[in-house]
């Protein structure tokens, strides 16, 4: 019956996790419908109740010899394992007193699973079916258990306010459950983009250590080969054009030696430091120079006491800055201004703009995964995830966690514009430097 549609495309909801909790109803309401029975001594139809817990059993045992516990359900399917498990209980509903039956809040049960996994349009359709058979039962149905020499009767007024209640359950329910899950996905996709172009940066960033180490490694056969070479030209004819083939080779050994050695000089002990190391002022110069060339000027102001700060080159820092650096490009009127501010005690990179700042209805969703303000066309770097809301979102992640805390806000009247700030403690941000190399890097008076 269902094996076409479990086939199909892969969805976010296990098979094993719908059969496990169909086992859990089934345990349920055997124990529900055996203890009112046998333990209350209430009459009911015993033996259709158990027929249509068996049926849901025997749909169990199915499934899971069908299919492997891993196996995940398409879209379609889950909605249809669900939908049946509302038949269900609407069926045993229906043999034990309808909505009367203090058992029927059950139905939000499988509207709950599928507002968490399934999309608004399945749960749409599971809430109707729930709810037109919640209706109907409030009319059809058999009556309540109950002792044989007393008959319960309760108003139908009380019986509307249940399935009033049913119905504003299963839509508040929905939605919220719904809502709450839709974040969670969204936060783990924009986390994993994060982790993307963050690997992306540290690769880049590695790229001239693997060059230095390239240049180590062959050295050796190119010296090899220069010693070839020079034996060949000792023993070859002068004059020929074998001999103007060993020339020609003699010279691209020596470009390779050329190429070599420079590749060699930045994996020396003395560039290290230049490479790994970065005074604040160099920091931002890092990141704002590529910007400079679109038509708004970049001003850089200091202010700092005592020795500026250094800190380890980071690719987290840099990609982020620099995308915050982006936006305040693109969304200036004329100026961008960057100021680097330190003391003992914190560091600071405050970036402004002299654009429209951040409209009021989204201030406090900036920097959530998919928020953006950004409009079509005004975008001039390469950025992956431009215009879907996750550029700030990650800049904001990657800074955040090397210990720093950036708010965001508009520029106070008179003045215009947004106002980005990163504050480090001076510590945090020096963490990965040692203290020789960091006097090294100070700027001399």
């Amino acid at each position: 019956m269902f094996a076409p549609t479990l086939d199909a495309r892969p969805g976010r909801l296990r098979l094993d996790t719908l059969v496990r909790l169909r086992w859990l109803a089934v345990i349920g309401q055997s124990v529900a419908v055996a203890g009112v029975h046998f333990g209350l001594g209430f009459s009911l139809p015993f033996g259709p109740c158990f027929i249509v817990i068996a049926i849901s059993a025997l749909l169990n045992i199915t499934l899971r010899i069908s299919y492997p516990m891993s196996h995940r359900l398409s879209n379609s399917a889950a909605w249809m394992l669900l939908a049946y498990d509302v038949l269900q209980l609407a069926g045993l509903l229906f043999l034990t007193g309808g909505l009367q039956n203090p058992f029927s809040l059950l139905f939000l049960a499988p509207v709950l699973i599928s507002a968490t996994s399934l999309p608004p349009r399945h749960t749409t359709a599971l809430g109707a079916i729930t709810v037109a058979l919640a209706s109907a039962l409030a009319f059809v149905h058999l009556p309540l258990p109950w002792s044989p020499d007393e008959v319960l009767r309760l108003p139908q007024l009380y019986v509307v306010g249940i399935w009033a209640a049913i119905s504003l359950g299963i839509g508040f329910t929905a939605v919220y459950a719904w809502r709450v899950s839709e974040e969670s996905r969204l936060l783990a996709e924009a986390l994993s983009a994060t982790e993307l172009v963050l690997a992306r940066e540290q690769h880049l960033s590695q790229l001239d250590g693997l060059a230095a180490a390239a240049a180590h490694e062959l050295g050796t056969p190119l010296a090899t080969i220069a010693l070839v070479v020079k034996e060949l030209e000792r023993e070859a004819p002068k004059q020929g054009g074998f001999a103007e083939d060993i020339e020609l080779l003699r010279e691209q050994v020596e470009r390779c030696r050329g190429i070599l050695s420079k590749l060699t000089s930045l994996g020396s002990d003395g560039d290290v430091s230049v490479l790994e190391r970065l005074t604040l002022s160099h920091l931002v110069e890092e990141v704002a120079g590529p910007h400079r060339n679109f038509g708004v000027a970049i001003t850089v102001t200091h202010d700092g006491a005592g020795p500026e700060p250094v800190c380890r080159r980071n690719p987290g820092v840099i990609y982020g800055l620099g995308n915050i650096v982006d936006n305040a490009v693109d969304f200036a009127a004329e100026n961008v201004t960057i100021e680097e501010r330190w003391s003992d005690q914190t560091v600071e990179i405050v970036v402004r703009d002299d654009g429209p700042g951040f409209p009021p209805e989204v201030m406090l969703r900036i920097g959530e995964p998919y928020i953006t303000t950004r409009g079509a066309g005004q975008s001039h770097a390469d950025e992956p995830a431009r215009g879907l809301g996750l550029g700030l979102f990650i800049a904001k992640s990657l800074i955040e966690r090397t210990g720093a805390n950036l708010t965001l806000a508009n520029a106070a009247p008179p003045g215009r514009g947004a106002v980005i700030t990163i504050r480090w403690p001076r510590r945090a941000f020096e963490r990965d430097v040692e203290a020789e190399p960091r006097e090294a890097m100070a700027p001399a008076a």
